[in-house]
């Protein structure tokens, strides 16, 4: 059986703990390998190996160090096959998904390689004489990562990239479900020739690996993407510890589909919006708001296309939806299904296990739809995680910004129209971190900022140029070469 070990100060070795669980292919059951549990020991030796790494990697000019990301970025694309295969494999979702996941990836390690030439700062006027001001970026220093399972590569590129190309060091912590992938693309980063030391993967649970990380006063940032009720314990200790965050958590997101919309349209964005990676995005659509006006009309064709989906092993290409992570999730799923029934909702289509589908020891959930959801139930407002959604009427489109706008997440929204002053509205109103306009929840791209409002996160942004805020400080420089003592505000001549 197949041992998924540490990596650190360039070595692959056991974890201090002697310890290792099996990580399980959702699809069928299969144990696919075992995966090391790290304890704080582990840590503490991959933070020393950072530290070291860090004090020469800042050195190295920023150009350079976008070099050795072009040639990641080149391996992602030689490997991009066996990548997918191995996503599909241990997280379960469709090849093709699969696919486009590494592709992001790619993207990731281009877009940032870029950016080692355009690592801006700014030069403005002093007020005084013989005086020269500007402002440049500086690394944090070493970055822990702790990343989820649902994507483990793309997020992991959205986070180690920059923080790589900025002149930081890594230890990163990936989900137990995911160890396999995380291990190839630290393989990826290693033959690229990446120095030792400067990505430490450290294999393991969030109580003990993820906590000892945390914890640890020599880590100076905490990038996390996962659970809502994690993130707030990651942000109240490191709070405590003045430890700088960058956090990405849940979403409760919105399709709006007004009277005017693109109905056929509408149905194929929710499809793939609601029931892609089976509902286990952070920008899954799980809330249709829709004008009452075409709400029968749209629940007929959703309720058509959803007989249509095709559940299965994702290494099939004709497989539509994969199984969902694990047992936990599945019956924590199913849960909110329940709960959905007694509150009153109305289940136009699935609302159960998939049992029968494969060899009957995968993780399928039914893609499932409520109607008649009422905006204060349960289902409406938290984060289910999995393929369900749920259809709320509204009269028109104050009432559907403000459905939308009552959740305690602010990820993504999306609104069908053809109407360029409703679009505009949206624009303005929908209080989200993403809006699209006649198109579904999901489809970020790289090279715009990825984040949300409320308790999605913590004002930071993945990807784009406002990653780099994350991963580095900003230094103010005053350079005087007047020869006195010049104090500012003191010595200007402006009255």
């Amino acid at each position: 059986m197949q041992k998924f070990m540490n990596y650190i100060d360039g070595k692959w070795q056991e974890p201090s703990t002697g310890r290792y669980i099996p990580v399980i292919n959702p699809a069928n059951g299969a144990v696919l390998g075992m995966v090391a549990q790290s304890s704080s020991a582990d840590v503490d030796q991959a933070v020393a190996a950072a530290r070291k790494a860090q004090k020469e990697w800042r050195l190295v000019p920023a150009p350079e160090r976008a070099e050795l990301l072009f040639t990641v970025g080149r391996l992602l694309k030689e490997n991009k096959e066996r990548l997918a295969q191995t996503i599909t494999s241990e997280m379960g979702k469709v090849i093709e998904e699969a696919r486009g996941e590494v592709q992001e990836a790619i993207d990731m390690a281009h877009y940032m390689a870029g950016e080692g030439r355009r690592m801006f700062g700014e030069t403005m006027p002093s007020e005084l004489r013989n005086k020269f001001a500007m402002s440049i970026r500086v690394p944090i220093g070493i970055v822990g990562l702790i990343t989820p399972w649902n994507f483990p590569i793309a997020i992991a590129s959205w986070k180690s990239l920059p923080a790589l190309v900025t002149g930081n060091a890594l230890v990163w912590k990936p989900s137990p479900d995911t160890p396999i992938v995380a291990e190839a693309f630290v393989r990826i980063y290693e033959k690229a020739g990446l120095p030792k030391g400067l990505i430490n993967l450290v294999q393991g649970s969030g109580p003990e690996a993820g906590a000892a990380m945390v914890e640890h006063p020599g880590i100076d940032l905490i990038g996390f993407t996962g659970s809502n009720a994690v993130g707030k314990k990651i942000n109240e200790r490191a709070g405590a510890l003045l430890k700088r965050t960058s956090l990405e958590m849940g979403g409760k997101n919105a399709i709006i589909v007004m009277d005017d919309a693109n109905l056929d349209l509408a149905v194929e964005s929710i499809i793939w919006s609601g029931f892609g990676t089976s509902g286990q995005r952070c920008t899954a659509a799980s809330r249709v708001i829709v004008h009452e006006a075409i709400k029968q009309r749209l629940e007929d064709k959703l309720i058509a296309a959803v007989r249509q989906l095709k559940l299965g092993d994702g290494h099939d290409e004709a497989t539509d939806i994969g199984p969902v992570i694990n047992k936990a999730v599945l019956e924590k799923i199913n849960k909110y299904v329940r709960v959905g029934i007694d509150e009153g909702a109305r289940l136009l289509c699935g609302g159960k296990t998939a049992e029968k589908v494969g060899n009957g020891k995968g993780f399928y959930y039914e893609p499932t739809i409520f109607t008649d959801v009422m905006p204060d139930m349960t289902i409406a407002k938290e984060e289910i995680f999995g393929p369900v959604l749920s259809i709320i009427g509204v009269k028109d489109l104050e009432s559907a910004i403000e459905v939308n706008n009552n959740v305690s997440f602010g990820l993504s929204s999306s609104i069908f129209t053809s109407d360029v002053n409703r679009v505009f509205r949206a624009i303005r109103d929908l209080d989200t971190g993403i809006v699209y306009i006649n198109a579904g929840t999901t489809g970020a791209e790289i090279h715009l900022p990825f984040g949300g409002t409320k308790e999605t996160g913590n004002g930071h942004r993945d990807s784009g140029v406002a990653a780099l805020d994350v991963y580095t400080e900003w230094r103010a420089v005053y350079v005087d070469f007047s020869n006195t003592l010049q104090r500012a505000q003191i010595d200007t001549n402006t009255k």
